[in-house]
């Protein structure tokens, strides 16, 4: 298996963009210590001309993989005639068609943004001006974005020391099999549990005034926690019997990443509302918010001229890039692609629970799979950061890229990855977990 240390071009221009950069960057950039120059598929090439499997897929995002040259050439040839401005243009009518046939009914009207938090931001406008109503009910674990109207809503300490959030949010149990939000609760209860918690907490806290509940199909950040089947419907009961708008947050599980087109296809529910983003691009940044025609007409103001539109949202050439990427991936049958290959990857992480201790457990949805690093499976502490650091260094030097440097593992490879392509990061990834295990005992 080879070995390989940032090469001097990496570190020059690390050293040298060190001297511009603000800090804040992603955790996973610069733990890594490489600059990269180039990307085709499944694979990066760093500045120094060394190769690695990706399964990060900038988080997600790079659906296509890399320089997928349909979406190239779509980007060159719309960027040499017009890129920017709200206007009508050719490219944004075909994408909204398209994904008029591809959303169930009644979902058709759609805003276009260019970040996920925009968009999230932009939905919860939405539902506040079409309920007239003003509390948000969120889930534990959660995450649907860093800007302000959204750090309320993220269901973890991350959103410690940003002073005072604004009001109106009620964080709630997310129903997370392997570390439900109670302990001694039993997985196979854990989804109507943590629903009468839920009422409990709301009927408590709440002022009367839900406008809307927000939730992820599978959580992303939290780990690619998979819940169980009967959730998301429980969940959208709960949102009608508090008379509020049930807004689905797709940002990382649409467009084929589960092994459906959406991920709340693996349930029978009916969002009011979606969130679309990251692998919507295909890494153009692109995200949206779509709505039934009665809530997007009867929501002033958000349905004023100017009140919900972005200024390079539904560009042509943020459209003509979005266009590629969903044709490409209809087209090229990515979305049983993630299917497959997802079922391949979760069998084999599945022989990781026999043959490693210390991997508590496997989870996931077509490209969206995860798994817990422990210390030890009785307890579940999580396994030290020293530790998964080391592992997410070892997987780099090896040639993977993977979200490996925390105690829950996230794997989302470009929805274009192959069996064998799988297979080879799987191997790298197993001789650097066979290699830590003496050292985690």
């Amino acid at each position: 298996m080879s070995h390989r240390e940032p090469g001097p071009e990496s570190g020059k221009l690390i050293r040298d963009e060190q001297q511009w950069i603000a800090p804040g960057i992603q955790r996973l950039a610069t733990m890594a210590g490489i600059a990269m120059e180039s990307g085709q598929g499944c694979l990066l090439q760093d500045a120094d001309g060394q190769t690695y499997l990706d399964f990060m897929a900038g988080v997600g995002v790079a659906s296509l993989g890399h320089s997928h040259p349909r979406w190239a050439s779509a980007i060159a040839s719309q960027a040499a005639k017009l890129s920017i401005g709200s206007f009508a243009s050719a490219p944004r009518l075909a994408l909204l068609k398209l994904m008029a046939s591809l959303l169930p009914e009644p979902l058709r009207r759609v805003q276009l943004y260019s970040g996920g938090s925009e968009a999230v931001e932009a939905a919860l406008r939405l539902a506040k001006a079409h309920t007239r109503k003003f509390e948000v009910v969120a889930f534990w674990g959660g995450f649907h974005g860093k800007t302000g109207g959204v750090l309320p809503l993220i269901g973890d300490p991350f959103k410690q020391g940003w002073g005072p959030l604004a009001p109106g949010s009620l964080l709630v149990p997310y129903a997370d099999p392997y570390r439900p939000p109670i302990d001694s609760l039993d997985p196979a209860e854990c989804a109507m549990a943590c629903i009468d918690l839920a009422r409990k907490q709301i009927e408590a806290t709440s002022l009367g005034s839900v406008a809307a509940v927000i939730v992820e199909p599978i959580q992303g950040t939290a780990g690619n926690v998979v819940p169980p089947p009967e959730w998301l419907p429980a969940v959208q009961q709960l949102a009608r019997d508090l008379d509020a708008l049930f807004i689905v947050d797709e940002m990382i599980t649409g467009f084929g990443r589960t092994g459906k087109m959406f991920g709340f296809e693996h349930s029978d529910v009916q969002p009011d509302i979606l969130t679309l983003g990251k692998g919507f691009g295909g890494g153009f940044p692109v995200t949206a918010v779509v709505a039934a025609e009665s809530v997007a007409e009867d929501s002033h103001p958000w349905s004023k001229p100017s009140s919900s539109s972005s200024s390079v949202g539904g560009n042509p050439l943020a459209a003509a890039a979005a266009l590629a990427t969903l044709e490409t991936i209809l087209e090229e049958g990515l979305v049983e692609n993630s299917r497959v290959v997802g079922e391949h990857i979760l069998a084999r992480l599945e022989t990781w629970k026999e043959r490693f201790p210390f991997v508590g457990d496997v989870r996931g949805k077509g490209l969206l799979l995860g798994f817990d690093l422990v210390t030890d499976r009785k307890s579940k502490t999580p396994l030290p950061t020293k530790l998964t650091h080391k592992i997410y260094t070892e997987c780099v030097r090896r040639g993977l890229l993977v979200m490996a440097y925390g105690a829950r593992v996230r794997i989302n490879p470009p929805l274009v990855i192959s069996e064998e392509e799988a297979d080879a990061g799987l191997d790298i990834f197993e001789s650097v977990l066979t290699d830590v295990a003496p050292e985690i005992g």
